[in-house]
């Protein structure tokens, strides 16, 4: 049998694994180019979870930092490559779960 060892959180909902990475930075460094890596990624996990039939999305959770203009060509790549990405939190209703009433 095939261990699997996943470092991201992920959620399954409606045969869909969702891989969530969250990236925080306050300065330059490494995580900048490891934003340009979900498109490798989520081939694996697709590669990895293909006996199971399920979907793949791969989203990135940012923090403010990744708002700067420099970023936006990989803000762009992320995009253009089918994975996701969003500032500071991920909406519930993306994962399928249910959002507490005000």
């Amino acid at each position: 049998m095939k261990k699997i060892i996943l470092k991201n959180k992920y959620v399954i909902h409606n045969n869909t694994l969702f891989v969530i990475e969250v990236k925080f930075q306050n300065i330059g460094g490494s995580v900048d180019e490891k934003l340009q890596t979900c498109d490798f990624k989520k081939k694996q996990y697709k590669k990895l979870f293909s006996q199971l039939n399920v979907e793949v999305e791969y989203i990135y959770v940012l923090s403010e930092w990744f708002r700067n203009p420099s970023y936006k060509d990989s803000l762009d790549y992320i995009i253009s490559v089918g994975c996701q990405y969003y500032f500071g939190y991920l909406p519930l209703q993306k994962l399928g779960l249910p959002v507490p009433e005000v």
